[in-house]
């Protein structure tokens, strides 16, 4: 845990009692301050109670005595408007602030040059940031990876001389760090995602932008560009001053670092430097990982690991649960997790990395559904559509890709292996990359993607991916 001392005798309030939300209880608890934890579920309220923390509505509440508002970020800042909390603490004048930030003021009291690296993007952030910690557990390093990936920052040890924080951050995260100081941020890519919580692209770009505008200086800013929105991020970068590390894997640049084919390059001055492989490992396939990888690459190298701890950590990367996970082969036919892919630019990753692709698809649909998706339908042998999503997709696929309707993953699999197995392919591919969220019939694409794995190891004849 990381003790909160910057609120020390303060009295702070914390809404949303999740997670995180009771990390930051224990935290500023432990710092010294003086916590009122509140939450609208009862069941919650009573967990944080029963942990020794006074508990109280802040509807009641007397705004003026805080310090500050500590408010999860699952809960709305700006928009779709703010939530009540959030009115009621601007209109007293107090700061509203994420865990995060909380963890960014500890880093400057205690360590300020700690190793910090924060990862955003709408894509490929959860992958990059694993991938991260793995390089640098493979380089001898002390890594602590959390946020918006499993554990909550402030249940992670505090920051110190040598200790690497590798930290996954949210649109939703970076709104409520306004501090944000990381010594490396990589930002990703940016398409339309969570409009719902920002308002607009737009914003939701800004948002995302702040973590590389906010890298501290003689760090570095790592840009995937190739999206107008990021090199439109990574110019104003230039313009301000900022040095920034561009990366693409769809062109060579001048200065930055690209994919070649299989190789990973480094351009400055005009010279070329080769500085991995990534060709024949299965959890790096696909162009987007190709991109994780080179920005993690970009990462790892501006903290100082050589190429060749580089390359071997690379080799050993076991992949990241539910994104691209190889669960099982049967014959010819690879079965394929990609129960993280919760939209359709996610899905489009996944789609272009296989040819002969049996199509598990549906679930909570998202704005615009997978009609952006029709480039990769060539690809699709059948489509096997579950939840809320199946009819909106049907009407989709309607004439295009041979598809059924079948409601859940419990049918789905076994279609979906019997007719893989039937089309006698030399790679026949059962994917699961849902283009959906989860939670019209599972709580979260984990226990979905878990499911996933459960079913396709009930086959017969079944075995693990080595």
């Amino acid at each position: 845990m990381i003790p909160v001392t910057s609120f020390a005798g303060k009295r702070v309030a914390v809404f949303g009692l999740g997670g995180s939300g009771l990390a930051s209880c224990e935290a500023l608890r432990a710092g010294g301050a003086d916590v009122v934890a509140c939450d609208d579920n009862a069941d919650r309220m009573a967990a944080a109670a029963k942990a020794g923390f006074a508990t109280a509505d802040l509807r009641d509440a007397a705004w003026e005595t805080f310090a500050a508002l500590v408010l999860t970020p699952g809960v709305p800042l700006t928009h779709p408007q703010p939530h009540w909390t959030v009115l009621a603490a601007q209109r007293a004048g107090v700061e509203v602030i994420g865990d995060i930030e909380l963890f960014c003021r500890e880093r400057r009291r205690h360590a300020p040059n700690a190793p910090f690296v924060a990862i955003t993007g709408t894509n490929g952030k959860s992958t990059t940031t694993a991938l991260i910690a793995h390089l640098m557990r493979e380089a001898g390093h002390d890594v602590q990876m959390g946020g918006n990936i499993g554990t909550a920052i402030l249940s992670l040890e505090p920051p110190r001389a040598g200790r690497v924080h590798v930290i996954e951050m949210s649109s939703y995260q970076i709104d409520l760090c306004p501090s944000l100081d990381p010594s490396v941020g990589i930002l990703l890519n940016v398409s339309e995602d969570h409009i719902d919580r920002h308002g607009s692209i737009d914003h939701y770009a800004a948002v995302k932008e702040r973590l590389v505008a906010g890298v501290q200086p003689g760090g570095a800013a790592i840009v995937g560009v190739d999206d107008g929105w990021c090199r439109a991020v990574a110019d104003r970068l230039d313009q301000a001053g900022k040095p920034v590390v561009r990366v693409s894997v769809k062109q060579p640049l001048a200065d930055g670092m690209y994919v070649e084919r299989d190789a990973i390059i480094r351009a400055a001055g005009g010279a070329r430097t080769e500085i991995a492989r990534i060709g024949g490992i299965g959890s790096l396939r696909g162009v987007h990982n190709a991109q994780n990888a080179t920005c993690a690459a970009a990462a790892v190298l501006a903290l100082g690991v050589n190429s060749d701890v580089l390359q071997k950590g690379l080799r050993s990367f076991p992949g990241l649960a539910h994104r691209m996970e190889q669960t099982g082969r049967r014959g010819n036919v690879l079965f394929v997790n990609d129960s993280k892919g919760t939209n359709a630019d996610a899905t489009a990753r996944a789609l272009a990395s296989f040819g002969d692709i049996f199509w598990i698809a549906g679930g909570k649909p998202k704005s615009g559904g997978i009609t952006s998706l029709a480039e990769f339908f060539p690809r699709v042998r059948k489509a096997y559509l579950i939840g809320v999503a199946a009819q909106e997709f049907a009407a989709t696929l309607e004439g295009k890709v041979p598809y059924e309707i079948s409601e859940t993953l419990e049918v789905a699999v076994p279609n979906a292996a019997r007719d893989a197995d039937a089309a006698g392919l030399a790679d026949a591919v059962v994917l699961l990359s849902p283009a959906c969220a989860s939670f019209d019939q599972f709580p979260n694409f984990e226990v979905r993607g878990v499911r996933f794995g459960e079913l396709v190891r009930a086959l017969d004849g079944v075995v693990p991916v080595v």
